[in-house]
């Protein structure tokens, strides 16, 4: 069978894999994948060799955002899953608790994730026709969220679980800094949840006009216009630039919370900090998700529109181009892998 190894920086290829056709894992259940998104972790690993801490030191099967079908039955939340039942799956295995730390698994120590490169052996993750997955990290999809939908649960989980650390969205109004896929989902779901209004900003204006196909999202291109000062409750940055943080402080409104969404590069960068004092504004870290994945389907099951997220789908034989094409923010935005 095909999988995508990425064997280092600029070094991909398409490889013949050993097929799976049986185990005798207990824990674990063997799926077809059908839909796999390239996630900008996937593009700095091809890019760079790197993605933030993590080095690839071995052949890296890449790819966390997936769909596929059971090609075997299981028990899902006390009921019997048959075979060629659509599911997503939850990338994350939970690391180790510690005690005195709230109990927020999604950052706990020593986890791993599908497609990551950050222990030794790598985690290999779903650019490939079949694979073993924990029964644990198996979703159903709802029936009337489609495969290619269900692909998208996990980057909108991390919009969600920023929504779910602001305390809700339902009749605030909300600025999402950065019209990347993640910015564009969390805008979408920010709309669908019920926000009073939502602002999503970008120097481009490509993916901006994305963002009319997702609700009513009022586009801020930053190139022609000022953000305007104290009119958010909250603000999603997902941008992952430092100007942007300046900015979103500007932006939130008295009282108001700032999500930090988006990696920020690990080095010494200047801030304008000083709103958050005399507006007794709240900037808080988040990162990945935990169970919110669940959420984020009911979410994509509300508003199908959010699918218009995906502007390319590419055969997994030309998986040099669907990379080509995902890291130029002006032809795409979520290109997904179809086996």
């Amino acid at each position: 069978m095909k999988a995508v190894f990425i064997n280092g920086k600029e070094d991909i290829e398409l490889k013949e894999v050993e097929n799976i056709q049986s185990h005798n894992d207990e824990s674990k259940v063997l799926i077809e994948v059908k839909y796999v998104g390239i996630c900008g972790s996937d593009l700095h690993y091809l890019a760079d060799g790197t993605s933030g801490a993590a080095v690839i030191r071995e052949p890296l099967i890449p790819g966390h955002e997936l769909s596929g079908i059971l090609l075997e039955e299981m028990v899902y939340q006390g009921a019997t899953l048959s075979k060629g039942t659509e599911v997503t799956v939850h990338p994350a295995t939970y690391g180790e608790k510690i005690d005195r730390l709230p109990n927020n698994p999604e950052i706990w120590p020593n986890g791993s994730y599908l497609g990551s490169a950050r222990y030794l052996p790598h985690k290999q993750g779903a650019m490939v026709e079949k694979m073993l997955v924990d029964k644990s990290q198996i979703i159903a999809l709802p029936k009337n969220v489609s495969l290619k939908l269900g692909a998208l649960a996990e980057p909108l989980s991390v919009g969600m679980h920023a929504i779910n650390l602001a305390g809700g969205l339902k009749g605030k109004s909300v600025l999402v800094s950065g019209a990347g896929p993640i910015g564009l989902l969390a805008a979408g779901a920010a709309y669908t949840l019920g926000a009073d209004s939502v602002t999503i900003t970008d120097m481009l204006a490509e993916p901006l006009s994305r963002a009319k196909d997702m609700g009513d999202i009022q586009i801020l291109n930053i190139m022609e216009h000022e953000v305007p000062e104290d009119q958010f409750d909250v603000v999603l940055e997902c941008s992952g630039a430092t100007p942007a943080i300046s900015t979103a402080f500007k932006a939130v409104n008295i009282g108001g919370i700032i999500i930090q969404v988006g990696n920020l590069q690990d080095k010494d960068a200047p801030i304008n900090l000083s709103p958050i004092n005399i507006k007794q504004a709240t900037y808080r870290g988040c990162y990945r998700f935990n169970s919110e994945i669940e959420e984020a389907l009911k979410v994509l099951e509300k508003n199908d529109s959010l699918g218009n997220v995906v502007t390319q789908i590419y055969n997994v034989g030309k998986y040099k181009e669907a990379f080509a094409i995902a890291a130029n923010s002006k032809l795409s935005s979520k290109v997904m892998i179809a086996f």
